[in-house]
Protein backbone atom coordinates (compact mmCIF):
# COMPACT_ATOMS: atom_id res chain seq x y z
CA UNK A 1 0.00 0.00 0.00
CA UNK A 2 1.27 3.43 -0.71
CA UNK A 3 1.84 5.89 1.42
CA UNK A 4 0.19 8.51 -0.06
CA UNK A 5 -3.65 8.63 -0.96
CA UNK A 6 -3.81 10.57 -4.31
CA UNK A 7 -5.39 13.87 -2.72
CA UNK A 8 -2.55 16.28 -3.70
CA UNK A 9 -3.73 18.94 -0.80
CA UNK A 10 -3.80 16.29 2.00
CA UNK A 11 -0.63 14.93 0.53
CA UNK A 12 0.94 18.28 0.68
CA UNK A 13 -0.24 18.48 4.12
CA UNK A 14 1.32 15.39 5.56
CA UNK A 15 4.76 16.13 3.45
CA UNK A 16 4.34 19.52 5.15
CA UNK A 17 4.08 17.76 8.74
CA UNK A 18 7.14 15.35 8.58
CA UNK A 19 8.65 18.66 7.53
CA UNK A 20 7.59 20.56 10.22
CA UNK A 21 8.36 17.29 12.82
CA UNK A 22 12.45 17.70 11.83
CA UNK A 23 12.15 21.10 12.38
CA UNK A 24 10.71 20.63 16.10
CA UNK A 25 13.63 17.15 16.81
CA UNK A 26 16.51 19.70 15.23
CA UNK A 27 15.14 22.76 17.36
CA UNK A 28 15.24 21.03 20.37
CA UNK A 29 18.84 20.61 20.64
CA UNK A 30 18.96 24.63 20.40
CA UNK A 31 16.25 25.54 23.14
CA UNK A 32 13.30 24.63 25.00
CA UNK A 33 9.73 26.53 23.93
CA UNK A 34 9.23 29.10 25.58
CA UNK A 35 6.37 28.77 27.79
CA UNK A 36 6.05 28.16 31.70
CA UNK A 37 9.49 28.03 33.75
CA UNK A 38 11.08 28.18 30.22
CA UNK A 39 9.49 31.34 28.94
CA UNK A 40 11.31 34.49 27.82
CA UNK A 41 10.34 38.23 26.97
CA UNK A 42 13.01 37.92 23.96
CA UNK A 43 11.02 36.52 21.30
CA UNK A 44 8.23 39.67 22.33
CA UNK A 45 4.92 38.95 22.91
CA UNK A 46 4.03 37.00 26.06
CA UNK A 47 0.31 35.58 26.59
CA UNK A 48 -1.36 34.83 29.63
CA UNK A 49 -1.23 31.09 30.21
CA UNK A 50 -4.81 30.10 29.98
CA UNK A 51 -5.49 32.05 26.94
CA UNK A 52 -2.26 31.52 24.95
CA UNK A 53 -2.75 27.75 25.70
CA UNK A 54 -6.73 27.74 24.45
CA UNK A 55 -5.69 29.78 21.34
CA UNK A 56 -3.04 27.52 20.41
CA UNK A 57 -5.28 24.02 20.61
CA UNK A 58 -8.55 25.28 19.03
CA UNK A 59 -7.61 24.47 15.54
CA UNK A 60 -7.14 20.57 16.45
CA UNK A 61 -11.00 21.23 17.66
CA UNK A 62 -12.32 23.70 14.72
CA UNK A 63 -10.24 22.36 11.88
CA UNK A 64 -10.94 19.06 12.86
CA UNK A 65 -14.24 19.62 12.74
CA UNK A 66 -14.53 20.96 9.25
CA UNK A 67 -12.66 18.47 7.91
CA UNK A 68 -14.07 15.28 9.20
CA UNK A 69 -17.67 16.36 8.23
CA UNK A 70 -16.43 16.84 4.61
CA UNK A 71 -15.95 13.20 4.15
CA UNK A 72 -18.62 10.86 2.89
CA UNK A 73 -18.30 8.58 5.66
CA UNK A 74 -18.35 10.57 8.84
CA UNK A 75 -21.61 9.01 10.11
CA UNK A 76 -19.45 5.50 9.59
CA UNK A 77 -19.53 3.52 13.20
CA UNK A 78 -15.93 3.46 13.00
CA UNK A 79 -15.08 6.90 11.57
CA UNK A 80 -17.74 8.36 14.83
CA UNK A 81 -15.45 6.31 17.14
CA UNK A 82 -12.18 7.62 15.62
CA UNK A 83 -13.97 10.68 16.17
CA UNK A 84 -14.75 10.05 19.99
CA UNK A 85 -11.32 9.18 20.65
CA UNK A 86 -10.15 12.69 19.49
CA UNK A 87 -12.86 14.45 20.68
CA UNK A 88 -11.41 12.99 23.97
CA UNK A 89 -8.30 13.98 24.18
CA UNK A 90 -9.36 17.80 22.71
CA UNK A 91 -11.61 18.15 25.46
CA UNK A 92 -9.28 17.40 27.88
CA UNK A 93 -6.09 19.31 25.92
CA UNK A 94 -7.82 22.28 24.65
CA UNK A 95 -10.68 23.35 26.63
CA UNK A 96 -10.34 21.82 30.31
CA UNK A 97 -6.72 22.10 30.77
CA UNK A 98 -6.31 25.54 29.55
CA UNK A 99 -9.31 26.68 31.87
CA UNK A 100 -8.09 24.95 34.85
CA UNK A 101 -4.91 26.40 34.95
CA UNK A 102 -4.01 28.04 38.76
CA UNK A 103 -1.84 31.23 37.66
CA UNK A 104 -0.40 33.64 41.32
CA UNK A 105 -2.57 36.58 40.59
CA UNK A 106 -0.45 39.25 39.23
CA UNK A 107 2.12 37.21 37.61
CA UNK A 108 3.54 37.85 34.33
CA UNK A 109 2.43 36.46 31.32
CA UNK A 110 4.75 33.69 30.34
CA UNK A 111 2.98 31.90 26.98
CA UNK A 112 5.33 33.61 24.21
CA UNK A 113 2.71 34.47 20.84
CA UNK A 114 5.92 32.19 19.01
CA UNK A 115 4.60 29.18 20.58
CA UNK A 116 1.32 30.18 20.08
CA UNK A 117 1.70 30.39 16.12
CA UNK A 118 4.09 27.44 16.06
CA UNK A 119 1.25 25.54 18.10
CA UNK A 120 -1.90 26.25 15.95
CA UNK A 121 0.09 25.69 12.90
CA UNK A 122 0.82 21.79 14.02
CA UNK A 123 -2.87 20.99 15.31
CA UNK A 124 -3.96 22.89 12.27
CA UNK A 125 -2.39 20.34 10.47
CA UNK A 126 -2.74 17.67 12.86
CA UNK A 127 -6.76 18.29 12.56
CA UNK A 128 -7.03 18.90 9.34
CA UNK A 129 -5.18 15.56 8.10
CA UNK A 130 -6.92 13.57 11.03
CA UNK A 131 -10.31 14.82 10.30
CA UNK A 132 -10.29 14.52 6.79
CA UNK A 133 -8.53 10.66 7.18
CA UNK A 134 -11.48 9.37 9.54
CA UNK A 135 -14.14 10.56 6.86
CA UNK A 136 -12.43 10.17 3.86
CA UNK A 137 -11.41 6.56 4.63
CA UNK A 138 -8.49 7.29 2.08
CA UNK A 139 -7.51 3.52 1.90
CA UNK A 140 -10.47 2.21 2.38
CA UNK A 141 -8.97 0.67 6.13
CA UNK A 142 -11.92 1.83 8.65
CA UNK A 143 -14.73 -0.47 8.15
CA UNK A 144 -16.57 -1.34 11.23
CA UNK A 145 -13.76 -4.65 11.32
CA UNK A 146 -11.14 -2.55 11.90
CA UNK A 147 -12.93 -1.71 15.68
CA UNK A 148 -11.71 -5.76 16.40
CA UNK A 149 -8.80 -5.67 14.50
CA UNK A 150 -5.72 -6.39 16.68
CA UNK A 151 -3.82 -2.96 15.73
CA UNK A 152 -7.24 -1.14 16.79
CA UNK A 153 -7.18 -2.79 20.20
CA UNK A 154 -3.69 -2.79 21.07
CA UNK A 155 -3.50 1.12 20.10
CA UNK A 156 -6.28 1.96 21.98
CA UNK A 157 -5.10 0.61 25.46
CA UNK A 158 -1.96 2.35 24.57
CA UNK A 159 -3.27 5.09 24.21
CA UNK A 160 -6.17 4.99 27.52
CA UNK A 161 -2.83 4.08 29.46
CA UNK A 162 -1.25 7.33 28.41
CA UNK A 163 -4.31 9.41 28.42
CA UNK A 164 -4.87 8.38 31.67
CA UNK A 165 -1.43 9.31 33.17
CA UNK A 166 -1.77 12.49 31.25
CA UNK A 167 -4.68 13.41 33.13
CA UNK A 168 -3.62 12.10 36.65
CA UNK A 169 -0.42 14.12 36.61
CA UNK A 170 -1.38 17.38 35.46
CA UNK A 171 -4.39 17.17 37.95
CA UNK A 172 -1.19 16.61 40.67
CA UNK A 173 0.29 19.16 39.26
CA UNK A 174 -2.66 21.97 39.35
CA UNK A 175 -3.44 20.84 43.16
CA UNK A 176 -0.26 21.33 44.44
CA UNK A 177 -1.16 24.67 43.97
CA UNK A 178 -4.40 25.88 46.06
CA UNK A 179 -7.12 26.97 43.99
CA UNK A 180 -8.49 29.31 47.28
CA UNK A 181 -5.09 30.31 47.96
CA UNK A 182 -3.09 30.81 44.27
CA UNK A 183 -0.62 32.99 45.40
CA UNK A 184 1.55 30.32 47.32
CA UNK A 185 4.45 28.54 46.83
CA UNK A 186 4.59 29.01 42.63
CA UNK A 187 6.65 25.47 42.71
CA UNK A 188 6.72 22.84 45.08
CA UNK A 189 7.74 19.10 44.40
CA UNK A 190 4.91 17.09 42.93
CA UNK A 191 4.64 13.71 45.10
CA UNK A 192 2.65 11.05 43.87
CA UNK A 193 1.24 8.87 40.73
CA UNK A 194 4.28 8.67 37.79
CA UNK A 195 6.43 11.29 39.95
CA UNK A 196 7.43 8.61 41.92
CA UNK A 197 9.24 7.40 39.27
CA UNK A 198 10.21 10.44 36.65
CA UNK A 199 10.07 14.18 37.04
CA UNK A 200 7.94 14.96 33.90
CA UNK A 201 4.91 11.55 33.68
CA UNK A 202 2.64 14.18 31.73
CA UNK A 203 5.40 13.87 29.01
CA UNK A 204 5.60 10.43 29.10
CA UNK A 205 1.80 10.29 29.26
CA UNK A 206 1.18 12.52 25.96
CA UNK A 207 4.30 10.47 24.48
CA UNK A 208 1.97 7.15 25.24
CA UNK A 209 -0.97 8.23 24.32
CA UNK A 210 0.27 9.78 20.64
CA UNK A 211 2.23 6.22 20.38
CA UNK A 212 -1.08 4.26 21.06
CA UNK A 213 -2.95 6.81 18.56
CA UNK A 214 -0.63 6.34 15.89
CA UNK A 215 -0.85 2.52 16.15
CA UNK A 216 -5.03 2.63 16.50
CA UNK A 217 -5.29 4.51 13.13
CA UNK A 218 -2.24 2.55 11.72
CA UNK A 219 -1.38 6.01 9.67
CA UNK A 220 1.32 8.55 8.93
CA UNK A 221 -0.42 11.62 10.46
CA UNK A 222 -0.41 9.66 14.38
CA UNK A 223 3.62 9.12 13.47
CA UNK A 224 3.63 12.70 12.14
CA UNK A 225 2.72 14.10 15.96
CA UNK A 226 4.28 11.48 17.73
CA UNK A 227 7.59 12.85 16.03
CA UNK A 228 6.92 16.28 16.71
CA UNK A 229 5.62 15.66 20.53
CA UNK A 230 9.05 13.50 21.13
CA UNK A 231 10.98 16.03 19.43
CA UNK A 232 9.41 19.09 21.31
CA UNK A 233 8.50 17.22 25.28
CA UNK A 234 11.77 15.06 25.29
CA UNK A 235 14.35 17.77 25.45
CA UNK A 236 11.67 19.62 27.74
CA UNK A 237 11.82 16.79 30.20
CA UNK A 238 15.57 16.82 30.83
CA UNK A 239 15.48 20.78 31.27
CA UNK A 240 12.83 19.96 33.47
CA UNK A 241 14.87 17.66 35.67
CA UNK A 242 17.90 19.64 35.56
CA UNK A 243 15.85 22.54 36.81
CA UNK A 244 14.26 21.09 39.73
CA UNK A 245 17.63 19.34 40.72
CA UNK A 246 19.10 22.88 40.64
CA UNK A 247 15.91 24.32 42.63
CA UNK A 248 15.50 22.15 44.96
CA UNK A 249 18.11 20.46 47.39
CA UNK A 250 15.67 17.64 48.79
CA UNK A 251 14.94 16.35 45.36
CA UNK A 252 14.29 12.74 45.37
CA UNK A 253 17.72 10.99 43.83
CA UNK A 254 15.77 8.37 42.31
CA UNK A 255 13.66 10.10 40.12
CA UNK A 256 14.34 10.20 36.60
CA UNK A 257 13.69 12.23 33.93
CA UNK A 258 11.09 10.66 31.52
CA UNK A 259 11.39 7.24 31.00
CA UNK A 260 11.25 4.99 34.37
CA UNK A 261 14.42 3.66 35.73
CA UNK A 262 16.22 4.66 32.55
CA UNK A 263 16.07 8.32 31.34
Amino acid sequence: MHWYTGNTVYDTVLTAAFAFAAFVIIGGFFGQSSYGRFSTTKLGLNLNPKFGWWLMEIPATVVFLVAYLSGPARFDPTSLVLAGIWALHYANRGWFFPLAIRQVPGKRSTFNISVVVMGMLVTSMHGYLNGALFSHDYFGRYGTDWLTDPRFLVGLAIYLCGFALLVNSESIVRNLRDKNNPGGAEYRIPFGGGFRFVTSPAYLGEMIAWTGFAVLTWALPGVAILLITAGNLIPRALGTHRWYQEKFVDYPTDRKALVPFLI
